[in-house]
């Protein structure tokens, strides 16, 4: 899924934060081709740091990393970053942990592999609430 020609290419990028550098840079090669701007993190502490001072839009982040739960980033980010959207994406399907995810103000959640057009139209959506 491209944008438009005719829609305006946003400004504000999408963050993407993944232990595994090799997902990260898929990631980062999906929404660049579908025109998105994006900052790749690989380290919880780093990418909470830069949305302490960027407030990102939209946020795609995984589950299981070794130095911070998706699950806490994702609540420390509500903290600082409150109208940040997060969309996660994680390998593992787990019923309890996408409740509290969602009930978390999660947007999607996401089991990988995802379809490319569900994965860019999740994003499309969050770009384009209010």
């Amino acid at each position: 899924m491209k944008l438009a020609e005719t829609e305006e290419m946003p400004q504000i990028s999408v963050c993407v934060l993944d232990d595994d550098a090799s997902v990260v840079k898929a990631t980062s090669r999906l929404l660049s081709s579908a025109g998105w701007k994006v900052d790749c993190f690989t380290d919880p502490i780093e990418f909470l740091d830069h949305a302490q001072t960027c407030q990102p839009k939209v946020v795609v982040l995984d589950i299981l990393m070794p130095k911070m739960s998706g699950l806490e980033v994702q609540r420390r980010l509500r903290d600082i970053s409150p109208k940040s959207r997060v969309i996660i994406v994680t390998s593992k399907d787990d019923q309890s942990v996408r409740e509290e995810a969602m009930q978390a103000g999660a947007a999607a959640f996401f089991v990988k592999p995802v379809p490319d057009d569900q994965f860019l139209a999740g994003i499309q959506a969050e770009f384009s609430r209010n």
